[in-house]
């Protein structure tokens, strides 16, 4: 059966047999994974998580499930250019339908967020990634368990939850969310009915913006869940929540207790003044001056249009050879010089000349 399958790929080219397929239905395939939107909720206004919308996909038969915690890229078409861009599922890992439920906030220059809100609809085929990452439950599961997040960042931390209320987990949690303000928090009515539900979890969801008492701090984690060093902590959220949480728990020597996972890309920004020397893109015969930018963006400044997805150094789908030259890590600020070596361009910068293989 696979050497037929290579055979017909042979006959089709220059385009993969999935190609071809998509054009009787779109998600009919071979090899490409990609789901069916069936349901679509949008939350515009005041009650619900503003500017967000949860969808619901049917994926094809290649899909394996995900575990609570973990992320999917989603592909789109917009203006015939495809894009993709990771997203947490908040639904139980275990969920009986295979079905996927996401919900993705519209951020102001989130190209792909921002068509989902406005133009997803059932019917829409998305293409769709096997599920990926470390950040994820454990298994066998901890005995206590502590929930950290913020903002969208609730995003996989909810699947987490979710995943532990429907396998009724016995041990206790606690689950912190900071946000703006209610209104902006997605899923209330399923944290409400949880927390009613199971009497092993507790919920706070807090506002720092309209208390200051609601920012994260020590007395808080003592409040809610005193014996948080004795838990696993599972994080995300902005960086300024990250961080807070992280100098917590060095503090207290509890570091390999935490467990996060990064959601934006927090680095300084680039100074061009101190930049120096050219990027090379050996692939495509383009030479541009280093801005001091991260090398997907100089890439995409002198009209490369390399691949991409998370675009912070999570999804590894912007990897490519860095054949000679030094660069800098901008979320550890190593240095790396070795040539011939693979990069992530969407986190790294380039320090001096430096030549790149797209």
């Amino acid at each position: 059966m696979v050497g037929l399958l290579e055979l017909v790929q042979t006959l089709t080219s220059p385009h993969p047999l999935d190609r071809y397929l998509e054009l009787v239905r779109p998600t009919l395939t071979v090899r490409d994974m990609r789901a069916e939107i069936t349901h679509v909720r949008r939350h515009p206004g005041p009650g619900s998580a503003e500017g967000s919308v949860t969808l619901t996909l049917r994926p094809t038969r290649q899909w394996t499930g995900h575990l609570a915690g973990q992320y999917v890229q989603i592909g789109v078409v917009i203006d015939g250019v495809r894009h993709t861009r990771c997203y947490s599922p908040v639904n139980t890992q275990n969920r009986r339908d295979r079905h996927i439920e996401l919900t993705v906030k519209a951020h102001p220059n989130g190209l792909v967020s921002q068509y989902l809100n406005a133009h997803a609809i059932p019917g829409m085929v998305v293409d769709l990634s096997p599920a990926a990452g470390v950040f994820h439950l454990p298994d066998p599961r901890p005995d206590k368990i502590v929930l950290i997040s913020g903002g969208s960042g609730i995003t996989p931390v909810l699947s987490m939850l979710r995943t532990l209320a429907a396998e009724s987990y016995a041990g206790q949690v606690v689950f912190l969310h900071y946000n703006r303000a209610p209104e902006m928090v997605p899923h209330r009515a399923e944290l409400d009915a949880i927390a009613m539900q199971h009497g092993n979890v507790r919920i706070e969801l807090l506002y720092p913006e309209r208390d200051p008492g609601h920012r994260f701090s020590y007395d808080q984690l003592e409040e809610f869940a005193p014996w948080f060093a004795d838990a696993e902590t599972y994080l995300c959220g902005p960086p300024a929540l990250m961080n807070a949480v992280r100098t917590v728990y060095e503090a207290e020597q509890l570091a390999d207790h935490l467990h996060s996972e990064e959601f934006t890309l927090s680095v300084a920004p680039a100074d061009p003044d101190a930049a120096e020397g050219e990027v090379t893109f050996s692939g495509s015969g383009v030479t541009a001056a280093n801005s001091g930018a991260t090398l997907l963006e100089q890439a995409e400044a002198a009209g490369l249009t390399p691949e991409y997805g998370c675009r912070m150094g999570i999804c590894f789908s912007c990897t490519a050879v860095k054949t000679s030259g030094c660069t800098r890590n901008l979320r550890t600020g190593e240095l790396d010089s070795d040539p011939d070596q693979p990069i992530q361009l969407c986190i790294n910068a380039p320090v001096g000349d430096v030549d790149i293989a797209i």
